[in-house]
């Protein structure tokens, strides 16, 4: 199996099956990173004494290895599949981290600069905003120094009588069971 998955770069077997591969393949092509003799042999005994452990490991030492050759560790992926319609056993798919299409094509087209999750910068007020304000408060203040006291005093009993009446419609309102409107 460890020779198939060599050749195959992915294989389909049993979730059990899988995870005894792993235990298994990874200590050999830890051991193919580093291409010399003692390693080629020990790989070679590791993958049988016959023609696919032979070619398994010239595939393991010359296409596998400089690929994973800057990974720490990890470099088999078991996905589980599902069960088999058979005798209902649970399947998954043992494959080589760096030779899936899918994943690696996915990581480089988002940019290649991870993001991380915290607040943002607090953005600032519309400069806009603040002379509206500004305007709104300097008009008032001319407002109020430009008025006697007397059209003061006479703005004051109108805005009492408006809210006076308001509350009144308020009132009414309520006890109709409809909310009063916001303005």
């Amino acid at each position: 199996m460890s020779c198939s998955l060599i050749m195959n770069k992915r294989i389909f077997t049993t979730v059990a099956k899988a995870k005894a591969l792993r235990r298994y393949l990874e200590p050999v092509v830890t051991k193919a990173k580093n291409n010399d003799t003692h390693n080629r042999r020990t790989v070679y005994s590791y993958l049988g004494s016959n023609i696919t452990g032979k070619a398994a490991s010239k595939e393991l030492f010359d296409v596998i290895a400089p690929k994973i050759g800057d990974r720490p560790g990890g470099y088999l992926r078991i996905i589980k599949t599902g069960f088999r319609p058979g005798d209902n056993a649970e399947m998954a798919l043992i494959e080589f981290v760096d030779f899936n299409e899918v994943y690696t094509q996915s990581d480089d087209s988002k940019g290649g600069k991870k993001r991380s999750r915290r607040a943002g910068k607090k953005k600032k007020t519309a400069p806009v905003a603040e002379t509206k304000v500004e305007e709104t408060v300097e008009e008032t203040v001319s407002e109020v120094v430009g008025e006697t006291e007397v059209e003061a005093s006479a703005e004051e009993t109108n805005s009492e009588e408006n809210s006076a009446t308001e509350e009144a419609e308020d009132a009414g309102t309520e006890a109709e069971g409809e909310e009063p409107k916001a303005e």
